[in-house]
């Protein structure tokens, strides 16, 4: 999509780091591994806890190579754990006075217990200049307004986003999540060039909007900056918020535990999301083994190393996303490998029905297809003696909701859905309304097996 108002400030944030060719970048990359692997081991007692127990020895890693075939992982769960071990923040915290920590969030657990993030004020510092690198390559210039719908509490959410808009130099409007109504006020009040929120946030915006009378395809907003969810790289969601919005689609994504800093985004040329390999190191490993790597071009599972942070470092963290990397040159000229589909799905989501592999993502991507469709659907799994069903609920757009025609977009949904998943599932298209509307991360899997 062509943007409006193109801009004419410089081409590349740090045009040097950005264009590094492949071998200098994996140099640098190795050094900082090298460095961090020795930190870790030797200044925080998880690590070398964990370290230990697989008989690994920083040393160990002469390459990258050597890197993803001999360093273990860590998991949520381990983090999770040892912070209830060693509270508040772990034993991979890192030896900081109060005078040198910048900022404190947090996340849920699988319990519901926070799991407590801690950042010095020079990783915060470095992370902000990522985030402006990132928000650069997706065209966000001075001269932009953005309107930031992410939550500003324990959740990092919208204050990497912040971050970033404020080093850039861009005027920053925080809302943060509000009532539906009062956010499309604003938007037309103030009339940002940029509105930053999850995929499902956004895609119902635009239809409360064309319900409440708004123009929203030829609003001001000129570029969204999405994430918090898969769905910003998903073809037909990502044609759906462009329509919707008559604006540019940025997919970004990251995790709690490898924030404050930015690991990807979506530059202007639109040809998949950079990986900023030299700042957070990502790989594509084999879903089951997680010391294996796997070819440019398969999928596989996200792992993420942090390359500079000190205050709790993840070293080689699953992040539980899928995707495929691919190293060609991006067509905008910066060299950083890409995910040319960006994050698929989370590998935790997967549904195994029948002995298929259902993928939330790909259910949305059949969804988004339909030019009848809503913006909520949501997937329900029961057992039906021994075996597993799947029900499908699909809303229907309001403006062509006619009863007489739901039984034909059903058995449309259907059958496209049993090419693209492998399976029969069941279909029910409701009138919008029916299902809960999104206001920040969409619930779209129900289970009740």
């Amino acid at each position: 999509m062509q943007l409006k108002n193109k801009s004419t400030y410089k081409k590349f944030w740090d045009e040097e780091r950005e264009t590094r060719s492949k071998e200098e970048r994996d140099q640098i990359i190795l050094s900082r591994i090298q460095e961090q692997l020795e930190y870790v081991y030797n200044e925080l007692p998880f690590y070398r806890k964990h370290y230990d127990a697989h008989g690994f020895k920083p040393s160990d890693v002469q390459t990258l190579d050597d890197f993803t075939t001999k360093v273990p992982i860590i998991t949520k769960k381990m983090l999770v754990a040892d912070q209830k071990e060693n509270p508040i923040f772990g034993s991979y915290a890192g030896n900081f006075s109060e005078d040198e920590i910048a900022r404190i969030h947090g996340s849920s657990g699988t319990s519901g217990t926070p799991t407590f993030y801690r950042v010095s004020k020079d990783d915060w510092n470095r992370a902000a200049d990522v985030h402006a690198m990132a928000q650069w390559a997706a065209g966000i210039r001075p001269n932009d307004i953005m309107q930031i719908a992410f939550p500003f509490a324990l959740f990092f959410g919208g204050w990497g986003v912040l971050q970033g808009a404020e080093r850039i130099g861009a005027t920053a409007f925080p809302t943060g999540p509000m009532e539906t109504e009062r956010q499309l006020e604003l938007l037309f009040k103030i009339r940002p060039t940029v509105f930053s929120a999850t995929p499902s946030y956004c895609l119902h915006l635009a239809k409360k909007g064309r319900e409440l009378g708004y123009d929203m395809a030829n609003c001001s907003v000129k570029r969204l900056l999405v994430g918090g969810e898969a769905g910003g790289s998903l073809p037909n969601t990502k044609r759906a918020l462009e329509e919707g919005w008559g604006a540019s689609v940025h997919d970004c994504a990251s995790t709690s535990e490898m924030y404050p800093f930015q690991t990807n985004v979506e530059c202007e040329a639109h040809q998949g999301v950079h990986v900023y390999t030299d700042e957070v190191y990502g790989e594509i490993v084999h879903r089951d083994n997680t010391n294996e790597k796997v070819p440019n071009g398969m999928r596989g599972a996200i792992v993420y190393t942090h390359l500079w942070r000190k205050s709790q470092p993840m070293i080689r963290f699953w992040s539980g996303d899928e995707s495929y990397m691919d190293d060609k040159v991006c067509s905008c000229g910066r060299t950083y490998p890409r995910l040319p589909e960006g994050v698929l799905g989370r590998l935790d989501d997967m549904l195994i029905i029948r002995g298929a592999n259902i993928y939330p993502s790909a259910v949305e991507n059949v969804v988004r297809s339909f030019n009848w469709s809503g913006p909520e659907f949501q997937i329900i799994v029961e057992k039906n003696g021994e075996l597993d069903e799947i029900t499908i609920t699909i809303e229907c757009n309001k403006r062509m909701y006619e009863e007489s025609k739901l039984d034909v977009w059903k058995k449309e949904a259907e059958a496209k859905l049993k090419v693209t998943l492998g399976i029969r599932v069941k279909v029910e298209v409701v009138e919008t309304g029916i299902l809960d509307e999104t206001i920040f991360k969409a619930k779209r899997v129900v289970d009740k097996r």
